[in-house]
């Protein structure tokens, strides 16, 4: 369990939904970090928390739960295009905010929720943990670490093969928050951002590919900066994937697999902040081509820990110590300008910039 001196009174959270990500990627890290504590859950219509988490409260409304003058912090885990309703309504109750990628359908609505937040003194973070993953972490180093000296090209993929439509009727029904650019697109966009910074241009190309879809579930994003050029590509109808990561620099190459094992072992209800959590199997080390140090080096390297409790950990210190936000508002913002001038860009076919 994680310890990282916390208050006497831990922090009292709720988690406004207990689908996959309330179940999987929340609760586990809320209820066994000793600085939070797990206050409440809602469930509408069901009592499945119980089962898990016998003295957690389970409230039947979303109200009920940002009425509870217990509550800190709410995890707005809820459907995208309801985040920006449920994170204002959190917001203007004085409770500080996480929320579920995507931020919100608009980037005018995340402009709106991260001015409303520095206004009342509340901490709004965005729950980007893909940050976290083994793989991406492995990936930032080599570029931390100028293994392969300056990026040329940068090609990240988040692939799946999923041809049969999702029972979420909300993730497959058109709507506002729909489509894989606001499920998975986030996450790349996030993390190029976030090793990057923001690009000077964006161009898309959104396609529908799988038999019967009604929503994009294909998508390839080119973010320009000067001499660098990021490539973003996700789909549901790639059975055999590529690299996760490719990076092209002035010196080398690296390569690397998407095989972190965090979500897999959590979906198995394994408890977070054990001492071998985050480890990837040795078979899935990324490779290295590169001169580096006046040698050339080609061979595989070993896999950074992945790590989602960091996430927790630094929204611990930043509502207790406050210490500046790992994924703040602005952040979810950035993102959603992307994602919007990747809209545009498909929809006008042309590059689009990207505006201070």
């Amino acid at each position: 369990m994680k310890d990282n001196n916390p208050p006497t009174t831990p922090i009292k959270t709720a988690i406004l939904s207990f689908g996959m990500s309330g179940k999987v990627f929340h609760a586990p890290f809320i209820h066994h970090h000793k600085g939070f504590e797990l206050t409440g859950i809602v469930e509408r219509t069901k009592n499945t928390a119980v089962g898990f988490y016998p003295n957690t409260k389970i409230y039947k409304s979303v109200e009920e739960a940002l009425e509870d003058d217990l509550v800190d912090l709410i995890i707005v885990n809820t459907p995208t295009y309801t985040h920006f309703e449920f994170a204002k309504m959190a917001l203007e109750k004085g409770k500080h905010i996480v929320v579920e990628k995507a931020f919100t359908t608009t980037a005018e609505e995340a402009s709106i929720l991260t001015e409303l937040a520095s206004e009342k003194g509340l901490v709004l973070s965005v729950y980007q943990n893909r940050r976290w993953d083994s793989d991406f972490s492995t990936a930032k180093q080599i570029i931390d670490d100028q293994k392969i000296g300056a990026i040329i090209s940068a090609e990240f993929h988040f692939d799946r093969y999923k041809d049969a439509l999702s029972p979420k009727i909300h993730k497959e029904t058109p709507n506002a928050g729909a489509g894989l650019l606001l499920d998975l697109g986030p996450h790349l966009i996030d993390q190029a951002i976030y090793l990057f910074g923001m690009p000077q241009a964006v161009m898309a190309d959104i396609r529908t590919v799988r038999p019967n879809s009604l929503v994009d579930d294909d998508f390839t994003l080119v973010l320009y900066y000067d001499q660098l050029r990021v490539t973003l590509k996700s789909s549901l109808m790639v059975r055999e994937p590529l690299p996760a990561y490719i990076l092209h620099g002035t010196k080398g190459s690296f390569l690397k697999s998407r095989a972190d094992i965090q979500e897999a072992a959590l979906i198995q209800g394994a408890i977070p902040y054990s001492h071998n959590w985050g480890e990837e199997p040795d078979t899935e080390m990324g490779y290295l081509h590169t001169q580096f140090n006046g040698e050339m080096v080609k061979g595989t390297i070993p896999t950074l820990k992945g790590n989602y409790g960091a996430f927790y950990d630094g929204l611990y210190d930043t509502i207790i110590h406050k210490k500046p936000c790992l994924v703040s508002g602005k952040d979810g913002w950035n993102v959603m300008k992307i994602i919007e001038a990747a809209q545009l860009s498909h929809k006008e076919q042309k590059l689009i910039p990207i505006h201070p």
